[in-house]
This record gives C-alpha cells, structure tokens and sequence, in this order.
C-alpha cells in the first residue's frame, strides 16, 4: 500500500522526528502529543497559521492530586496557554517568541523560534519529569549578531491553592520573576522553569528540580531494539515502545500502568492494561512495568469471588472505584490471556504460582459462561455496547481459547498436569465450536459473523487469526482488507462505518501476519505506520475516531510493539525458559533482528537472515550464539533458554 496522506514529518538521527515548518507549504496545522512521568502527564496542544506563528497550550494533569472522592475524572488539571509563557526583552525591547523554524520530538517536545532583525534564536523543549509532579520547560537562547546582547526574561507569576480530598493543593510555576544574562555573540544562555504541583506542608511541597540535574535527564531505551531495513518501522515501534513504557503513574496502591489520554489515569482496565500492555511488558523488563503489570493483576485478583460473580471491567481512583462498564464484556477472557502470557514470559515460576489462582478462576469463569453451542456468552465486549455484540460475540470466545491455549502451557510449567490436559481439551472443543457458531458467509466472504444474527462484517474477525485461528485465514484476509473494512486510518468497526479503533487495526495486522501473509501485512503494517508516524497525528496509535478525540492512550502502543514480537518474529510463550519460534522475513527483506530481550527472565538477541536453504534464525545471549535452527517457509521451531 502506498502512503495514505502526505507525510509532515520526517526522521533525522538518532530516531528523532522533525517537522520542518519553516518550508511546510501546508498551513495551517495543529496537533497535539501527550507525555508521562510517575506523577503528572502533560498534553501538549500546538498549532501553526499561515504565517508560521506558534500557539502552545499545555494541559497538564496531576493525577495523584483528586478534587473529588471517588470521582473518575476529579482529579487535578489546567491548561497554561500563552498567558503563562514567559516575555523576551533584548536589549530592552520586548520580542514574544512566534514565528517557529521546526518542532522535534524525540520523547522530549521542541521547537525552534527564530528573530530575524535581532538574529536571535530560541530553543524551547517541554518535558514531563519522570519522578516528579512537575512539567519542566527549558528555552535556550543564542545570540547570532555580531554584538552583546541583553536579553531577559520574565517568569508570569502562577500560585494557585485548590482544596482536594488529600488537602490544600499548591499550583505554582516557579522561579518567578525576571532574569537577565549578558549573551555575547554566537553564545548563548539557558532559562529553566517549571510547573509543578503538590501538597501543602508535604515534603514534596513544590521543590524545583536543581538545574544541572535537569540537563542531564535523559530518556534510556536501548532495551528491546527492532533492527529491520525499513526506518520507518524501526523508529514507530521505538516510540511506541516509550509510549506505553512512560505512562506508569505512582499511586497508593503502588505503580499502575494507565491509558492516559486526557481522561484515563491511576486506574487499570481489563483490556488495556491485562491483555494489552501486560503480556508485552516481560520483552522490556524494567521494574517499574513489570510491578505495574502485577499490581494490575494483583487487584484483579482482590475480585475473584465463590460465586464466580463477573469481574469488573475497571479498578479506578487508585483501585477505589470498582467499574463495570455495560455488565460482562468478556473480562475475565481479556484477564486469563494476559495474565497467562505475562506469567510465563516473565521467566519467573514465582510469579506463574503468584497469578495461576487467578487465571484458574477466570478459565473457570469462561467454561461457567460456555452455552448450549460451546462458545463463550457476555453482555457486551470491549467497545460496551457501542455496538451490537448478541449474547455470544467472537471476541470473548476467541480471547477464551487464546487463554486455554496459554493457560495450558503455564499449568504444565508449574507441574498442574492435569490442569493442563483439560485446559487442552476444552480449548480443542472451544476451537470447534468457534467455526460451527460464527464461521459463516457474511458480504460474500467466508468469514465469521461476529455474533449470532450479524450480517455485515465487523473488524474484530481478525482476533481467531491472532490466535492461531486459520481455517477462514483467506477470506478473514481478503474481508480486513476489502473497501468494505479497510480506510485510510485502518479498520472501520463495521463495513459501511467510519468508527475506527486503532487496537482492532493493531490486533489485524498482528494476525495477519500469525496467519502467514507476510506480505500483504507488511504493506498493511507500512501504510499505518507511515501515516501515525509521519502523517497528520503523530507519533504513536490512537484509540478512536470520532469517540477519544484520536488520544494517544498507551496500551495501543503495547499491541503496536506486539505486531513485531508475537506477529513478525512468531514469539510465543510455552515456558518459563522457552517460546516457539516463527518468523514471518519479508521477501525484500534478507534480515531482521529484536535486539536486547528481556523476557523469559534473560537477555538475548533474535536474529533472522535469508540464506539458500531458508530462514536462519539465531538466538544470541552476550554475543555468543546459544540456538541456531534453519527453518523453511510455515515451520516454526520451540527454544529452551539456558537458565
């Protein structure tokens, strides 16, 4: 597939992205991106006129700091326009920073402000701290004239005290006041503020991060590199990589992943943060995702019950509002699948002991809400009755058997043999039942219906296909990919719709690939990365149109990465030291690598190259080779990791 709009970004090294406003004919343009830290998130909200003048209104949340109990959305937010951006004198004159050469990101938001008539410039670069409940701003200025120049600035005065459920909350941006620096030419000086928030009488009462720590911040992702020929996918899955990775908020009840968004903090849900984000976590390995990830089961956890009542779909305000949003949405299916995978992929035995109750439970749950026709009954699925699901939808069934398949696995790591053998038979029954209910002619394809009495097609067709699913691969294919599903940004929900969730495309693209038609997802999987990437909305997946506002929630990120490792490379979790392999190279491509895997409780290297005799596929630990296997076309291969 061809580039569905033209590009306005482009990437420059060391995986930074740039936009070039200074000869960008096509203006106006807005955008915005958001970016995370433990205590606070910051939107940035940015756009360009005709004449190349720069509007930044920055919405920042503190997440920790509620207004009102047990209110989802009641916590701390304002949004600092340009009323709150400090005032540029040079040599006494005043200058307001507006005409704007080029806006970078690199996980870190730039932009450069450039004075002709002065030949003054100015770099301006806003952050969310990663420990802190403080958005930090930095602006250098060069002086490119011939002479000194003074040049100062003056700090707007913000103290704000709002009354919330933890105390008097404190809102200041902080130094205040006016600064000025004698800059000789081509030299240049550095202004440093902050806005930041907290607890009166805390010892975090708004402390200012000192300067010469705040230069050296910088953003550390050299873990899990995707190394392929096309930079584009190469750059796309390293921010995406850093967008669910930064989204992991300080709460009372310990670190929790959460969607952000603008409307989705200190909270977990089923589907973003159990079967999305957490099954990826285990390739990074840093400690805070990994503790987010089982605090999300842990609370999980805290609603089994004897009754096997329904599993609420959300735990928000730190865990202290339990959400069940449109009844059963097939949460305990979403729970079993991820909490299975991140277990065994963990490399830990620990953690499988830790979470196997739990994923027992919600198995058990599944096979209680099993009908008279084998597969799965819930209200609703993810998207709560957005649209119609019957009693019985793919989603919940397909999620079931993806559970029992990696269910299975985990019980016979932990020596649950039985356990194991059932879980085996009843996902074989599942699977059976799965094409007798929804296996079915809809819109002239051989696809599924998504529930009993569906007659056109609907996007989530894709999930049997990431599960290993392939009796209807062909025509599933051919129906994802019609006019009738496929527009510009992806998948439509249903045919004849313009709804679209970018988890269902991420999802697609993923099993398109498990499938075994590498190309036409590689060209799926181009399309949508160049047009997140470098297109109108940039740099990570959205949730939805029109619902969402395209926010960039994080977990869609999570799926992103997971087109690559579960769908490209074919890595899926059998054990706590092992995985089936089965990479899926591109016929243009002669190598691909993930470098720098933490999962399975180790570090490697996975290296795929074309040879004369098929694929050779590497594993590599400390440079050394510890698994090498030639693979043809379809085969797969199981690696045991030395532990």
């Amino acid at each position: 597939m061809k580039p569905l709009v033209q590009e306005r970004w482009k990437i420059t090294d060391n995986k930074k992205l740039l936009w070039d406003v200074e000869r960008d004919t096509r203006l106006p343009h807005a955008d915005h991106i958001e970016m995370s830290g433990r205590k606070v998130s910051v939107i940035v909200h940015y756009s360009v006129d005709a004449e190349k003048r720069l509007e930044v209104n920055r919405e920042v949340i503190f997440p920790m700091l509620r207004i009102r109990k047990d209110d989802v959305r009641g916590y701390l937010r304002r949004v600092f326009g340009s009323d709150t951006e400090p005032t540029i004198s040079i040599d006494g004159f005043m200058w307001k920073p507006e005409r704007v050469r080029e806006i970078t990101f690199n996980g870190i938001w730039n932009c450069v402000y450039y004075h002709f008539p002065k030949r003054i410039v100015v770099d301006r670069e806003i952050r969310a701290d990663s420990q802190s409940e403080a958005v930090r701003e930095l602006w250098t200025v060069y002086n490119f004239s011939k002479e000194d120049k003074v040049i100062s600035l003056h700090y707007p005065e913000v103290d704000e005290r709002v009354e919330g459920i933890y105390g008097t909350y404190q809102i200041k941006i902080t130094p205040a006041g006016s600064v000025s620096h004698n800059v000789k030419p081509r030299r240049f000086t550095m202004f440093y503020w902050e806005v930041v928030a907290s607890v009166m009488g805390t010892d975090d009462d708004c402390k200012i991060m000192p300067f010469p720590l705040f230069q050296k911040a910088k953003w550390n992702f050299d873990y899990l590199q995707l190394q392929t020929p096309d930079t584009v996918l190469n750059t796309a899955f390293h921010f995406a990589k850093m967008r669910t990775s930064e989204s992991i908020f300080e709460t009372k009840r310990g670190l929790m992943h959460s969607p952000g968004g603008g409307r989705y903090y200190g909270g977990v849900w089923a589907n973003d943060q159990a079967e999305y984000a957490g099954p990826f976590f285990p390739f990074i390995r840093k400690k805070r995702s990994m503790e987010a990830a089982l605090n999300t089961y842990r609370l999980y956890s805290t609603a089994m019950n004897p009754e096997y009542k329904m599993l609420p779909s959300s735990f928000e305000v730190e865990g202290d509002v339990i959400y069940h949003a449109g009844g059963d949405r097939g949460d305990a299916a979403m729970v079993a699948y991820g909490a299975a995978r991140f277990a065994l992929a963990s490399g830990k035995p620990k953690i499988g002991k830790k979470l196997y109750p739990l994923i027992r439970w919600c198995l058990e749950y599944c096979r209680r809400k099993t009908n008279d026709e084998g597969v799965v009954e819930s209200d609703t699925d993810e998207l709560e009755g957005r649209f119609p699901t019957g009693t019985a939808n793919l989603s919940t069934s397909s999620l079931a058997y993806g559970a029992l398949i990696s269910g299975s696995h985990l019980a016979f790591a932990l020596g649950e043999v039985k356990d194991a053998r059932r879980y085996l038979e009843r996902a074989f029954r599942l699977r059976l039942a799965i094409e007798q209910y929804f296996g079915a002619e809809v819109e002239g394809y051989q696809t599924y219906r998504y529930y009993d009495g569906n007659e056109i097609l609907r996007s989530w067709i894709c999930l049997p296909l990431c599960m290993g699913i392939k009796e209807r691969a062909k025509d599933t294919i051919d129906a994802l990919l019609s006019p009738r599903l496929w527009t510009d940004d992806g998948l439509a929900t249903q045919s004849g719709d313009t709804v679209f969730w970018d988890r269902a495309t991420l999802y697609a693209i993923r099993g398109m690939l498990i499938a075994g038609d590498s190309e036409r997802a590689m060209n799926a999987l181009s399309a949508y990365s160049r047009r997140r990437l470098l297109g109108e909305h940039v740099p990570y997946p959205v949730e939805a149109w029109p619902e969402g506002d395209q926010a960039h929630l994080a977990a869609e990120s999570a799926l992103y990465c997971r087109i690559f490792t579960e769908g490209l490379f074919g890595i899926e979790p059998v054990g706590f030291h092992s995985f089936r392999l089965k990479p899926r190279l591109p016929k243009a491509w002669n190598i691909m690598a993930l470098s720098n895997v933490r999962a399975f409780d180790s570090r490697f290297d996975v290296v795929v190259t074309t040879i004369s005799k098929g694929l050779l596929c590497r594993i590599l630990i400390d440079d050394r080779v510890v698994y090498r296997k030639i693979l043809n076309d379809d085969e797969e291969c199981i690696v045991t990791l030395p532990e």
